[in-house]
């Protein structure tokens, strides 16, 4: 099944205005597939909008949110209003501030819990809903290796990304049986405007050997209907430096308690 047959008509790229969300918008839209785009900055989202419907020939519409807004699911919603969705990416969640966590203020870690988890969970909710009742669709979350531990300056990243990695082996675990694939990507560093403006700020060198993300769209979208974890850089079997476990004994870990699952609710109903 091609990608517009199993994701069409509409996807939603949640942080399209740069970056692996630009990559993302311009290979869905390549494979013949309207594209919502969701970013913070109007202009530059505007701009990336302009492009891919002149490139690409399809529609594409341009929503300025901020994905932290408490009304941020809501907007989207309304945003997206009946046209049918069959993909959604969640791909905003890089951390601005690279700090300690008592060093910078509540408000700012509140921010990142609300752009990557309230307004994720919610969307979520709402698209996988009718996904699953068409039998067909897919949501992929754009990660990071952080997921698999933490350190100095990433305690509140690395526990969103861990949050969210859960979350997906969940959704995927729910969902697959019906027909809609989920994944999460799990990357190493990948060179985006959002690492070169931390790095300058910080005044730290570009690491070497950075992703390209034209190559991280296009892993997630081929990896996308494997689910439910893909690691970047890893063959499916393989553990890195970064990822502890493989993408294959994640998967053989969520059958495992889907299997224990599915014999203490046994005869309860899930949702089909």
């Amino acid at each position: 099944m091609g990608l517009e047959r199993r994701y069409g008509p509409w996807a939603i790229i949640a942080g399209a205005s740069e970056g692996t969300g630009l990559a993302f918008a311009r290979q869905i839209a390549a494979e013949g597939i309207n594209c919502v785009l969701i970013a913070r900055r109007e202009g530059p989202l505007h701009k990336v909008a302009d492009q891919i419907r002149r490139e690409q020939g399809v529609d594409c519409i341009a929503a300025a949110i901020d994905l932290a807004g408490a009304d941020a699911s809501d907007r989207i919603v309304h945003a997206v209003g009946d046209r049918e969705v069959g993909l959604y990416i969640s791909n905003a969640g890089a951390d601005p501030y690279g700090s300690l966590f008592l060093d910078n203020d509540i408000a700012a870690w509140t921010y990142l819990i609300n752009r990557n988890i309230l307004t994720t969970v919610r969307c979520c909710h709402h698209f996988g809903q009718a996904m699953r009742a068409r039998g067909r669709g897919g949501i992929l979350f754009v990660g990071s290796g952080a997921c698999y531990g933490s350190g100095p300056n990433f305690a509140t990243y690395s526990g969103l990304k861990a949050f969210d990695l859960c979350f997906a082996e969940g959704l995927w675990s729910e969902l697959n049986p019906h027909g809609v694939d989920v994944l999460f990507l799990a990357l190493s560093a990948i060179d985006t405007p959002a690492l070169r403006r931390l790095l300058a700020e910080k005044e730290a060198p570009l690491p070497p050997n950075l992703a390209d993300p034209e190559d991280v769209a296009a892993m997630g979208l081929a990896r996308l209907p494997m689910g439910p974890v893909q690691n970047w850089g890893l063959k499916d079997d393989e553990a890195g430096y970064y990822a502890i476990t493989s993408a294959a004994q994640r998967r053989a870990r969520v059958r495992m308690i889907m299997g224990m699952s599915n014999s203490v609710f046994a005869g309860k109903k899930t949702g089909s």
